[in-house]
């Protein structure tokens, strides 16, 4: 019933937003054209970054977007955001999925699991047809998709699909970098295997640009205006174009909290902690980037705490989604974002929080070292002792 009630209500704001979407859709076909195109034009194939740095999707995307030029411009922006939408209902599923897998054989009350999906969801959803469908950002779909497999992948140990699964969110949009940590949540003995799927997949996707055209790092360098409402300016940055330095600190300050999640045990923090980098950074201020931040929250909220109202997704979709429409000065909006990311980020990295999977772990080992004691009698699978009647 759940996963009816959030179809319903993302068939509802797909049918609100889709009649004025497709905002940077343009983007994504014309990457696509050019991609597929290969040397039939100049500016087409492997030379796509060197002759465009303004498309800043990676080529997983645009290899997607290409699926859709077969249609009208207009047909296939339809399309592609009902695809997108499916995705987000997908992604759902998934998250709660992998929130009943981490928890296994703690306990865990399902009905309370899918409680929490469906309030996280309602939360989540607004945001993500706001990227998948005003916006029509492809590769950020997909950067976040993946990343939800990957953390799919993760619960379940498997090392290989989780390093797959990174390296094509790279591949759809790099600002997913900062979701690299994840990696280190995986058994240490995992973390070659992983490593090397991932950054094998990474370079066999955008080496061949970058050898064939070396100007394509040109497009590492594309600049947007900083607007008066990002959080970069309440740090002090007042360049009217993109820092030279930015966009490498955005990824090196996602990385860095993102090992310190994983170090204190809170790796489900890394992908909200990855976006609160991009947000509090990037000097724009576009709402879809929001998106990443609501995927972030789901996750903290059904598998990194056990509250069964997920406060931090709907603080989130309010502080930095509401208050764009009733918050008109832009320097105020800035400062709300800045202080969504220093509380967020603080909290989920230092707040105490409840270890059921730990505790049970502990307690069925007292158990075990009790039951194998002198003296006392062994017990089956059901937990009654051998040779007594349940």
């Amino acid at each position: 019933m759940h996963l009816v009630l959030l179809a319903a209500w993302t068939i509802l704001w797909f049918a609100v937003v889709q009649p004025h979407g497709g905002f940077s859709w343009h983007y994504l076909r014309t990457g696509g054209e050019l991609l597929y195109a290969g040397s039939g034009r100049a500016d087409g194939g492997l030379n796509l970054y060197a002759h465009h740095p303004e498309l800043q999707m990676g080529p997983v995307s645009f290899l997607a977007a290409g699926l859709f030029n077969p249609f009208s411009e207009s047909v296939g922006q339809f399309l592609a955001a009902a695809v997108m939408s499916l995705l987000g209902l997908i992604i759902l599923v998934v998250a709660g999925r992998s929130a009943a897998w981490h928890f296994l054989g703690t306990g865990t009350n399902h009905q309370r699991l899918r409680q929490r999906v469906l309030i996280a969801g309602l939360a989540f959803i607004p945001m993500w047809i706001e990227v998948a469908v005003r916006f029509g950002h492809l590769d950020d779909v997909l950067a976040l998709f993946f990343t939800a497999l990957a953390v799919r992948a993760l619960t379940r140990g498997n090392a290989a699909a989780t390093g797959i699964f990174l390296a094509l969110a790279m591949d759809s949009k790099p600002t997913a970098l900062a979701f690299l940590p994840l990696l280190l949540a995986l058994p240490r003995r995992q973390w070659l295997r992983a490593g090397l799927w991932c950054a094998g997949l990474v370079a066999l996707v955008w080496l061949p640009f970058l050898l064939s055209a070396p100007q394509s790092f040109a497009a590492a360098e594309f600049t947007i205006p900083n607007q008066p409402a990002s959080a970069l300016r309440w740090l002090g940055v007042d360049d009217p174009q993109t820092p030279p330095w930015d966009r490498p600190a955005q990824a090196a300050v996602g990385l860095a909290l993102g090992c310190v999640a994983v170090r204190r045990g809170r790796w489900p923090a890394v992908v909200l902690l990855g976006a609160n980098a991009r947000i509090a950074l990037d000097p724009s201020v576009y709402t879809y980037y929001t998106a990443s931040v609501l995927l972030g929250t789901l996750l903290w909220d059904v598998i990194g705490q056990r509250r069964l109202v997920p406060w931090w997704s709907w603080i989130a979709l309010i502080t930095l989604y509401g208050t764009v429409f009733v918050v008109p000065h832009d320097p105020t909006r800035g400062l709300i974002r800045l202080g969504f990311v220093a509380v967020s980020t603080a909290y989920v990295l230092f707040c105490p929080v409840r270890d059921r999977r730990r505790r049970h772990s502990l307690s069925r080992s007292k158990r075990m070292r009790t039951d194998q004691a002198p003296g006392t009698a062994k017990c089956t699978a059901l937990g009654t002792p051998e040779g007594s009647r349940p």
